[in-house]
């Protein structure tokens, strides 16, 4: 198996950017699954701007699949005195797979500070059942620990509602990038709703940064995801994630096909 480190490790400088290859352990299907593409275009930018400042978002829109050699192709869209746009293009065997564009931001000086969203009341991870039952998640699922929390059990029907623990197996997983990684490590809830095993695929995922992990915690994460709708074949679906301190790190969107 390989692990989150070596894979980034692995990370090579080309004439037009960087290349990665991507082993199944890591795959969802054919394609790597879009929590670790959007990190190896989140670690590709950062290596190609080592100065950027904090990411603050990030839109992705996985537009094929991604499976083998990948090429990854960084543009500095709008650099200011404070802020940072790039667009990043992840390539595989069959065209572009994933487009990011990536917005980092430095902290300014500022007399507002607000935060209203607050971790779920839920037990310590040590202290929680398993989520996958028997290894029945995809490849890359092996990469992660899973915690039910709360929410709907996978495999079991119920409201599309998901709150996990997650953490990676590789202690030194522990970058804004792994972090992404593992912020798209969960099954769409919508599953919750199928009455019979069937297709899913991530259209696009849209996140904001709100802090960083600290280093040296026990990595794990508590996730919430939610399906707000499942209509005409797509489901979106709100998702959040906590460190164990209680600490929000991300809030996003996604929108994911659904096939039945």
């Amino acid at each position: 198996m390989t692990t989150y480190t070596e894979l980034m490790t692995a990370l090579a400088p080309t004439d037009s950017g960087f290349s990665a290859h991507v082993t199944p352990d890591w795959q969802q299907g054919r394609t790597t699954y879009g929590g670790l593409s959007a990190a190896l275009c989140l670690e590709a930018a950062t290596r190609a701007v080592p100065d950027a400042p904090p990411l603050r978002s990030g839109q992705f829109a996985f537009v094929g699949p991604a499976a083998g050699e990948l090429a990854i192709q960084t543009t500095v869209l709008r650099r200011g005195k404070s802020t940072l746009f790039m667009g990043v293009d992840l390539v595989g065997e069959q065209g572009l797979a994933t487009r990011a564009v990536l917005t980092f931001g430095a902290a300014r000086q500022s007399r507002l500070s607000h935060s209203d969203l607050a971790m779920p009341a839920v037990a310590p991870a040590a202290d929680c059942p398993g989520f996958f039952r028997n290894g029945s998640g995809p490849n890359f699922t092996q990469q992660f620990e899973f915690k039910q929390a709360g929410g709907t059990p996978i495999g079991t029907p119920g409201a599309p509602d998901f709150l996990v623990w997650i953490r990676h197996q590789d202690p030194a997983a522990r970058s804004l990038a792994a972090l992404v990684a593992l912020a798209d490590a969960l099954p769409p809830p919508a599953v919750t709703l199928f009455p019979e095993r069937a297709p899913i695929s991530t259209m696009t995922w849209s996140l904001d940064v709100l802090a960083e992990p600290v280093a040296g915690d026990d990595g794990w994460r508590l996730m919430k995801s939610r399906a707000d709708t499942v209509l005409e074949g797509y489901s979106a679906q709100d998702m959040a994630v906590w460190d164990s301190a209680g600490t929000p790190l991300i809030v996003a969107r996604q929108n994911v096909a659904v096939f039945i």
